[in-house]
C-alpha cells in the first residue's frame, strides 16, 4: 500500500488526525528533504524511517520502492509542504503502482494552490494552475498571456526575487488586472496584497519581497490587448484548435472580418 501524504504548509498544526496515524504506522515514508520532513514527524513524536525521494534519484530508488510495495510494505509519500504530486516527483511512481495492481490510497490536507484561490477573493468556480512559472522572458510572457486570456481565475507559482518581473509583465500587458500575491501562507507573517497590476508593481519596486509565493490573477477581458496573431496562437495552444478553427473563432470574439484574418495567415 502506498500513501499520498499532505502536510501542513507552514503552521504544523494544520495536519489531520489520519495523516499522523498514517505516518506513524508506515515502515518508511519517502520525502523531498530530510532536513524539512524530520521536523515535522518530530514535533507529532512519529519515529517511522525517512528516505529521500526527489527528481535526481527518482529513477535510482523506485524499483526498491515498488518491490517493498509488491511485498506489502506500508509506505508513505509526502512533500517538503502540503499535497504530494503537485510540482513534485513522485507522478511515474503512482503511474507504475497502478500499472503494478499496487493499492494507492490519498489522504487529503493543506494546498498552497486551493489555500491561495480562496484567499485571492477572485472566482472560485472556475480556475487553472500553471505550476512554476519559465525563467526564460520569453515563455514567462506567453504563459502571462495564456493566464490573461484566461476565462477564470490563474494560480502560479513564482519566487519571491522574480515576482516584481513578473508582475512588470501584466502591468505593462492588462495595467488594471488585478492580481493577489500570497506570501508565507499558515505562517505568522502570512501577508496578502491585491491591487492592479500597474499599482502593484510599483509596490513592489519600493517594496521587495521575500519568503514563498503563489500568484492568483484574476479573470478579465484580454481580447482588446491583444494582437490577432496572439490572440490566433493563443487559441491553437489553449484549446488545440486548428488555424482554420483557430481564425473563425479569433474573427468572432474580435468581430473583424474572416477574411481579412484568412489572407493575413493563409499566405504566410
Amino acid at each position: 500500500m502506498l500513501y499520498i501524504i499532505s502536510t501542513p504548509i507552514g503552521n504544523l498544526k494544520d495536519i489531520t488526525l489520519r495523516a499522523i496515524e498514517v505516518m506513524s504506522g508506515c515502515c518508511y515514508i519517502l520525502c523531498e528533504d530530510t532536513r524539512v520532513s524530520k521536523n515535522l514527524l518530530a514535533h507529532y513524536k512519529i519515529n517511522t524511517p525517512l528516505i529521500c525521494f526527489h527528481k535526481f534519484n527518482e529513477s535510482k530508488i523506485q524499483k526498491k520502492i515498488l518491490d517493498d510495495l509488491k511485498n506489502d510494505k506500508v509506505i508513505g509519500l509526502i512533500s517538503d509542504a502540503g499535497t504530494p504530486l503537485i510540482s513534485d516527483p513522485g507522478q511515474n511512481l503512482i503511474k507504475e503502482c497502478y500499472g503494478a495492481g499496487i493499492k494507492v490510497e490519498a489522504i487529503p490536507g493543506p494546498c498552497s494552490i486551493i489555500q491561495a484561490l480562496v484567499l485571492s477573493g477572485f472566482d472560485t468556480h472556475t480556475f487553472q494552475f500553471l505550476g512554476f512559472l519559465p525563467k526564460q522572458k520569453g515563455e514567462l510572457e506567453f504563459s502571462i498571456k495564456k493566464m490573461l486570456f484566461f476565462e477564470g481565475t490563474s494560480i502560479a507559482f513564482e519566487s519571491a526575487r522574480r515576482t516584481e518581473e513578473t508582475i512588470e509583465i501584466i502591468s505593462r500587458l492588462a495595467p488594471k488586472r488585478r492580481v493577489a500575491v500570497l506570501k508565507e501562507m499558515t505562517k505568522k507573517f502570512e501577508m496578502r496584497l491585491c491591487m492592479e497590476a500597474e499599482m502593484l508593481f510599483k509596490f513592489l519596486k519600493e517594496n521587495p519581497l521575500k519568503g514563498e509565493i503563489v500568484l492568483a490573477v484574476e479573470k478579465g477581458e484580454m481580447i482588446d490587448d491583444i494582437s490577432n496573431e496572439e490572440c490566433i496562437k493563443l487559441l491553437k495552444s489553449l484549446h488545440g484548435l486548428s488555424l482554420d478553427e483557430a481564425i473563425k473563432v479569433c474573427a468572432e470574439i474580435k468581430n473583424i472580418s474572416k477574411k481579412e484574418l484568412y489572407k493575413a495567415f493563409k499566405i504566410k
